[in-house]
């Protein structure tokens, strides 16, 4: 494989992975290569990854697609963030919502300036100077880049949608483009005896596809990357002890909401993710601490609406593959690892896997210098992933379930722990280069579930506890009337 140029590449199974995959090689190389998909109408995608984060709105302006086009063909929603319930204690709240907050400072973040404010005596919330947060609570919606007449940034935004439509926007966007989609279901992976790469697959129908690169989006089944290759698997379950979940749609009977929600249970959490036709609903939990039928009962309890299908449980391991490159087959999607959808990464995870490729596309010969540059850039990706949903179940306060008393008993990574201490003492936190959240991210949720900083930055006492008071109360003032005067997310909707 090191001598061979590479020129066919076949995609193994299709879903959201796959035909993520597919468009951006598509759009970007796709004249210097030849592209094809295998899936089967047979085999069933797990689709519970319908909630986004904002980077997607670049990965679908790379590929062209328009977002009204988007928001119709994938009955999609807004998104201004995620809420989180009982996730402190019972009945405590907050959210992680996309954005800024406050006002930028150099040097030092606007949450120093909160935190001296409440030394102060003041008691305003973190989230009063969020224009994400104060919008979603009021279900408004606006593209809005900035407000007018500041300098202050306006809503960021990602996204609910059904994620079999978007696999089926994405295949015909593939397919305009030249990608070759085989119907099928694989019977043999063929192994190169030399050197232990994969020559090509056998369909049912005794078919054999060729190629020099293979990209196994087979979800968590890994045909290719595990059960062919045995590339190996770090396990996060120490760390993250859920390992089962089971998902169901219900009918819509409120409001549609701009915000995901995640509301934490016994022994996991259920999502709530609101879309155009329906609302997408799924418990994640642990089976030591609760048995199928009792998560079933806690999901169909808690629906807005009447179930639309049967609940069915998806059994999981938390953790990454060893290699995401292994020799010439790349894993892309839950063939990689899997890491629960609690902060939404899961289709993000797709999109920068794909990029990765083509940033790193072998052109004469797989070398292994590329190869280990792949795997280190995705180890250090998920890693910081990881740590960030670690944080939400170490930093929970409940006292009511043995689930949540061993989470905070549980040793955290060294990473995780030095980055809690550095907040707590000083109101500091620091975003490390590859890390997809940012510190306004980290602070919300460190805040949220209990941490009020020690310290703050000294140069927050450059302002005087009046011009302190006057910049409080300028934000919340400005944040409060720009929301007031959006359309509803409704309107918004209607609007396109």
């Amino acid at each position: 494989m090191h001598n061979k140029h590479i020129k066919n590449v076949v995609i193994v199974g299709g879903g959201t992975a796959g035909w993520i995959t597919a468009s951006l090689l598509a759009k970007i190389i796709g004249k210097a290569i030849n592209i094809t998909l295998i899936e089967s109408d047979k085999i069933g995608i797990i689709g519970v990854g319908e909630a986004t984060i904002p980077p997607i709105i670049n990965f679908n302006n790379a590929l062209g697609i328009d977002e009204n086009t988007f928001i119709k063909e994938t009955k999609a929603t807004i998104k201004l963030g995620i809420e989180f319930e009982n996730w402190k204690q019972k009945g405590d709240s907050y959210m992680h919502a996309f954005g800024s907050i406050g006002k930028s400072f150099p040097f030092c973040d606007f949450s120093h300036y909160w935190v001296k404010s409440l030394q102060n005596g003041d008691d305003s919330s973190l989230w009063d100077y969020s224009l994400n947060y104060q919008a979603a609570k009021k279900g408004k919606f606006a593209k809005l880049p900035h407000i007018e007449g500041t300098t202050l940034p306006g809503l960021a935004y990602a996204y609910h949608f059904d994620a079999s439509l978007y696999a089926q926007l994405l295949r015909r966007f593939s397919e305009a483009k030249g990608v070759t989609r085989i119907e099928g279901t694989i019977n043999k992976v063929n192994v190169n005896q030399d050197d232990g790469s994969i020559d090509s697959v056998t369909l049912e129908d005794q078919q054999k596809i060729t190629g020099d690169l293979f990209i196994d989006c087979t979800g968590l089944h890994a045909l290719l990357i595990e059960k062919t290759l045995n590339t190996g698997f770090e396990d996060w379950s120490h760390w993250l002890p859920c390992d089962r979940a089971m998902a169901v749609p219900c009918e819509s009977v409120d409001k549609i909401t701009p915000y995901t929600r995640s509301t934490a249970h016994d022994a996991g959490w259920q999502w709530r993710i609101p879309l155009q036709h329906r609302i997408g609903n799924g418990i994640v939990y642990s089976s030591k601490h609760m048995t199928d039928e009792q998560a079933k009962e806690t999901l169909l309890a808690n629906l807005d609406g009447k179930p639309l299908a049967e609940p069915r449980a998806i059994p999981f391991r938390t953790g990454r593959r060893l290699k995401q490159w292994h020799k010439n087959v790349i894993s892309i999607g839950l063939s990689s690892g899997f890491l629960e959808p609690l902060e939404s990464t899961s289709i993000h995870l797709i999109q920068t896997a794909a990029i990765r490729l083509v940033k790193n596309f072998p052109h004469n010969g797989i070398n292994d210098e590329e190869v280990t540059e792949f795997n280190r850039q995705s180890r250090i990706e998920i890693e910081k992933i990881r740590d960030f949903i670690i944080l939400h179940y170490k930093l929970n306060e409940r006292n009511d379930s043995e689930f949540w008393r061993t989470c905070q008993r549980m040793d955290i990574p060294d990473t995780l722990r030095e980055k809690i201490a550095l907040f707590k003492k000083t109101g500091k936190v620091f975003r490390e280069y590859d890390d997809l959240f940012a510190e306004v991210a980290w602070q919300q949720v460190m805040v949220g579930q209990g941490i009020t900083p020690e310290d703050h930055h000294p140069l927050a006492d450059n302002l005087t506890d009046e011009q302190l008071r006057d910049l409080t109360t300028h934000l919340k003032m400005i944040i409060n009337n720009t929301v007031d005067k959006l359309p509803s997310h409704e309107e918004f909707l209607a609007s396109l």
